[in-house]
């Protein structure tokens, strides 16, 4: 049932994003292995839809907030108000409290902003003014970023970076998708085409169900071998660390999940590596001295470490 459910998830999304079936695959089993997902682009192809797309075919609760320079850590955590009514303080909650929360160009705000979500993100809660309030679940983050070239950017701290399951890049359509956009549509993206496939209570089920696929102790060891890789390449300065690591095996199973399979081969842990872990590496100057990317250094990690045998 799960594995009809995400076809029908990823179909409906495509709907409004056109030719990207695997970014949506992805960003799909981010959610249902309980992680946040960063969407990092150009401006115009398709973060926001993307996100709303996939709020919709969940049947999700969504709020979005646009991240400015002036945006302050109570728009998204929620603030205490005094009623002269009541003479009690009063907590109104803030954009947080959802079960989807868009974070539109989230580098374009303060660190001190950026920073209010960590604890949202890693806790599922919002403390204020020394009162935890919990968000409801299931809840999701999803975060847009512009490039860093563009202007009045600030990047993410390393630790924030760490709290995202994956960074996607959704790129350009090709030609054929780029001509089937404007013959289907214009401007804006018709979201009300997407039918709801799941609700609440069953991405929960599925979330909880992650933790049933089997992974074998080869598995196992590939994924700590490729994450060791990381740490010693020679132009990474900080490698996966074992949260990251963590995180990248719930991935695997979540891609399990969605080729129907009960346990995780080689294939499923290749398929998430770079999406998983490229974010988390901190690079050295030697690394722009050769034009190596974080994905590029993913990659040849990936490439160095012999999967094991099926079975094996």
């Amino acid at each position: 049932m799960i594995v009809e459910q995400s076809r029908n998830i990823v179909k409906e999304v495509g709907k409004v994003l056109v030719g990207k079936d695997e970014i949506i695959s992805k960003a799909l089993m981010a959610i249902y292995s309980g992680g946040h997902i960063l969407l990092e682009d150009c401006p115009g192809v398709g973060k926001t839809t993307l996100a709303i797309g996939i709020s919709k075919a969940l049947g999700l609760s969504t709020k979005r907030i646009q991240f400015t320079p002036d945006t302050m850590p109570s728009d998204i955590m929620g603030f205490t108000v005094y009623n002269n009514e009541t003479h009690e303080f009063e907590y109104k909650p803030g954009a947080a409290f959802t079960n989807l929360l868009l974070g539109d160009e989230i580098n374009r705000t303060s660190p001190k902003t950026q920073s209010a979500l960590l604890e949202v993100m890693a806790e599922g809660s919002a403390t204020v003014d020394g009162v935890t309030h919990q968000l409801p679940k299931p809840f999701v983050c999803i975060a847009t970023q512009n490039p860093m070239g563009s202007a009045g950017t600030q990047p993410l701290p390393q630790s924030q970076l760490d709290r995202f399951a994956v960074r996607l890049s959704i790129g350009y359509p090709d030609f054929e998708n780029q001509a089937r956009i404007l013959e289907t549509r214009g401007a804006s993206a018709p979201f009300e085409t997407i039918n709801q496939v799941m609700n609440e209570d069953e991405l929960l089920a599925t979330q909880n169900f992650i933790d049933s696929i089997t992974m074998s102790r080869s598995i196992i060891e590939y994924i700590v071998k490729l994450c060791e890789g990381t740490r010693s390449h020679r132009l990474v300065d900080l490698g996966v660390s074992p949260r990251g690591m963590l995180s990248m095996s719930r991935m695997a199973r979540a891609c399990a999940i969605v080729m129907d399979r009960d346990f995780v081969v080689p294939e499923d842990v290749q398929r998430v590596f770079v999406d998983s872990c490229a974010h988390r590496l901190v690079l050295s100057p030697q690394a722009r001295v050769e034009a190596m990317t974080d994905i590029d250094v993913c990659k040849e990690v990936l490439a160095s470490v012999e999967p094991p045998a099926l079975g094996a």
